[in-house]
């Protein structure tokens, strides 16, 4: 079977956590290198412990490899630019972390560029290749809870520790809105298919940090549906969205993260008094890098496409409107 040969640039968590995982459980795909961008000495560690069969001493040296196809890019926010464009200018396929950059005019430069060196690009919402987002929108379309009014999704987790955390740190993309808000405003795209015609967002700017902790905004859809999300460093641990249509509701309260339950995607439909609970079970990093492995290998397009990716990045600058 015809496989993708990864790179990964950086020693990440994410990337030692879930995604070079994923990669060597999905059938179509293997990490063949990892780099680290200042310490080889770390990248041998993690080579040793992930059973990566080679290590190279830069970025620059990873792209130049013949035997990479395709690059996993989990590096800072405010990296991303720099390192799709070069990964796309070297003829490698890109699989990036969210967010794809820092504003759209990045996002816009960089999809372009990947389009320029006909390379397959997208960005990692791991979490809409779950079952339970499908099965939410087939119901949706049966017309079982009526015409929906309102979808609202929120994403938090207490940041415990925020010295020296990336995640505040303005000048490396840091703020809920990018790490976790981000995933609130693709959902609420992605489920309602819809775009937001206006936007109001408020947020609590940390003093010392000068980032966003927590951010709640309200969107007005096309459609004249009404969304609103919130996310947060400084709540517990949620990860779920919520649609209410004129006869009833849809809740996913493992939206975003059903890998933290053994892959179970919980769908409930409330309606008339009654609940229905539906589990849905599906390896989400899995079958994110899956699809983008059929893509490279077929010369297909992935169906979250570079050009959505520009869409949901003009949102997340609407919302940063308010914060900056």
């Amino acid at each position: 079977m015809a496989i993708v040969r990864f790179g990964i640039l950086s020693t990440a968590g994410i990337a030692q956590k879930q995604l070079i995982p994923a990669i060597s459980r999905a059938e179509n795909a293997e990490v063949r290198a990892i780099a680290s961008g200042s310490d080889s000495g770390k990248a041998m560690d993690v080579a040793s412990q992930l059973h990566i069969p080679k290590v190279h001493e830069s970025y620059e040296a990873l792209l130049d490899d013949p035997e990479i196809d395709a690059v996993y890019i989990p590096v800072p926010n405010h990296l991303h630019k720099e390192w799709v464009i070069k990964a796309a200018e070297k003829g490698k396929h890109v699989l990036s972390e969210k967010p794809a950059a820092i504003n759209a005019v990045e996002t816009k430069e960089l999809v372009e560029a990947c389009e320029k060196n006909g390379v397959k690009y997208m960005e990692g919402f791991m979490y809409q290749f779950h079952s339970q987002h499908d099965r939410v929108k087939e119901i949706i379309a049966s017309g079982e809870i009526g015409e929906v009014q309102l979808m609202k999704a929120s994403f938090s987790f207490l940041l415990d520790k925020p010295e020296g955390n990336i995640r505040m740190d303005p000048t490396k993309g840091g703020g809920s809105i990018y790490d976790i808000g981000c995933y609130c405003i693709h959902s609420i795209r992605h489920i309602l298919e819809d775009e937001p015609e206006s936007v109001h967002v408020e947020a609590d700017v940390d003093p010392e940090f000068g980032v966003d902790t927590s951010a709640y905004g309200i969107f007005h859809m096309k459609s004249g549906i009404k969304a609103v999300f919130d996310c947060s460093f400084k709540m517990p641990f949620r990860s779920k969205y919520e649609v209410v249509g004129t006869e009833g509701i849809i809740t996913v309260p493992r939206a975003y993260r059903p890998d933290n339950y053994n892959h179970k995607g919980i769908v409930r439909v409330e309606k008339e008094g009654e609940v229905r609970e539906e589990t849905l079970i599906k390896d989400q990093y899995k079958a994110e890098v899956e699809h983008f492995s059929q893509a490279v290998l077929e010369d297909g397009e992935p169906f979250y496409t570079g050009r959505d990716t520009i869409r949901n990045m003009e949102a997340i600058d609407r919302c940063y409107s308010f914060v900056n």
